[in-house]
């Protein structure tokens, strides 16, 4: 008895799974001849005596609007050219008037055409006059609205999608519009994915995300203007906000328009260890990135080396490093780089730099004037500390010199280091001339032997 209950389960399951795209597919056959037989009753009343009054009072009011963007245009282009000292956002006021001069022109036109013949006649005869009123007034106030949206592509969308939703909203014909799309389904399981859902979903979705984007950038110029909180933990929190925001908004907006997401847990799951494996070197440097804004070690406008490049940390990304060294290139060091390797901070703890120059005299010199000329030498250069004197030290006696290391502070190893190094030895070249002290070379001196040289033939 329960296997036949079973199999008779089983059979009425497939049964229904094979009705559903049958009835789907009767449903859309039913919606998309409801709007032939509309567009057809449409058309025929076109032919009526009063309709076709109304569209060719419509034409009219077109070809008017042409020949009236035709002088107007040239004329309010060429005096917008004229203003000088006109704040910004009036001029682009001005800009956007002037590209949607035939819509302004043709509302302007087409209202006091319906509010006459409202009055000279009866309200059904100005009825198709009156739609194509409010279509001209709601594709005009959207089209100004989005002007507000910086995002280009965003702006098209919203705009787009804008004109749509107003036309079908006045024509009435959202319901059939919405049925259309509902009968254009996808089964995935438990999970019926139709059009109208899709269509649902992008916009709940995009105007979700387009709330997050404001509230992050809101709370982001709030964290930076907070000179409590350290350059890298505004970094870090300033990621974190983002990420949490954008991921609660697509999951919100997902979930309103009746999305299952306990559906996707496995499927996430696999995608998670799949791409945890083939993007090993991509989460290595996320963590990696995590780890320097947590202990500080790196912060923007410290001054690093890392191998042959040098320079002051610009930017801290997800992924990457800015580093801007002295000539202006931008190098993108991985984050990893900088928690395996060696890395010279020279502003991690202070500004205090340390630097050392090498140089040697001559033996009949005298070294304690030396070491007095080359300390006057360097407090002679603006970015040498006085507050940390430099000093002067033998440290050998070399072949030809007696040697000696200069070492001095600066604060500001953002203004570079071998510019400073080569102003001190600038100093150091001319006390050595004023003072008549001497720096060595290698000299060599060649004998020529009797028995190497040219016979004497004659």
């Amino acid at each position: 008895m329960n296997e036949e209950s079973s199999t008779t389960l089983d059979e009425t399951a497939e049964a229904a799974a094979d009705t559903a795209p049958a009835a789907a597919q009767e449903m859309a056959q039913d919606v998309a001849l409801g709007l032939a037989s509309d567009l057809e009753r449409f058309l025929t009343g076109l032919l009526r005596p009063w309709n076709a009054y109304q569209v060719a009072i419509a034409l009219g009011l077109v070809l008017a609007t042409f020949l009236l963007t035709r002088v107007l245009g040239p004329r309010l282009h060429d005096w917008m050219r004229t203003l000088t000292g006109w704040p910004t956002w009036r001029m682009r006021i001005l800009v956007i008037l002037h590209k949607r001069l035939n819509l302004i022109l043709f509302a302007a036109l087409i209202w006091p055409t319906v509010w006459i013949m409202r009055e000279v006649t009866w309200p059904s005869r100005s009825y198709m006059l009156a739609i194509i009123a409010q279509l001209a007034l709601a594709w005009l106030v959207i089209a100004f609205l989005t002007r507000l949206i910086g995002n280009k592509f965003l702006r098209s969308v919203v705009r787009y999608t804008g004109w749509i939703w107003v036309t079908l909203s006045i024509l009435n014909l959202t319901d059939e519009a919405q049925a259309l799309l509902q009968s254009a389904a996808v089964d995935f399981g438990d999970l019926q994915l139709s059009l109208w859902t899709v269509v649902q979903g992008i916009a709940v979705v995009g105007v979700l995300i387009a709330a997050a984007r404001f509230l992050a950038r809101v709370t982001t110029d709030r964290i930076r203007r907070n000179a409590e909180i350290s350059p890298s933990m505004q970094v870090l929190l300033v990621k974190v906000l983002q990420l949490a925001l954008y991921s609660a908004a697509l999951f919100v907006g997902l979930k309103a328009v009746g999305v299952d997401l306990t559906g996707l847990a496995f499927l996430s799951g696999a995608i998670g260890v799949g791409l945890g494996f083939g993007l090993q070197k991509v989460v290595s440097n996320l963590v990696s990135g995590v780890i320097i804004l947590l202990d500080k070690s790196i912060k923007p406008g410290d001054v690093i080396s890392l191998g042959s490049t040098f320079g002051w940390i610009e930017a801290l990304g997800a992924r990457y490093v800015s580093v801007v060294t002295r000539d202006g290139k931008e190098y993108l060091i991985p984050n990893e780089d900088l928690i395996t390797g060696q890395v010279v901070n020279w502003s991690h703890s202070n500004d205090y730099v340390r630097l050392d120059i090498h140089f040697g005299t001559a033996y009949h010199d005298d070294p304690h004037q030396v070491r007095r000329i080359a300390i006057a030498a360097a407090l002679s250069v603006d970015r040498v500390l006085e507050k940390k004197p430099p000093v002067c030290h033998i440290i050998g006696f070399g072949d030809s010199s007696v040697d000696y290391v200069l070492r001095f502070w600066i604060e500001d190893p953002t203004g570079g280091l071998t510019n400073i190094r080569g102003n001190v030895y600038l100093a150091l070249w001319d006390a050595f001339q004023e003072h008549r002290i001497s720096i060595p070379f290698p000299q060599r001196e060649v004998t020529m032997l009797p028995s190497s040289l040219p016979m004497d033939t004659d």
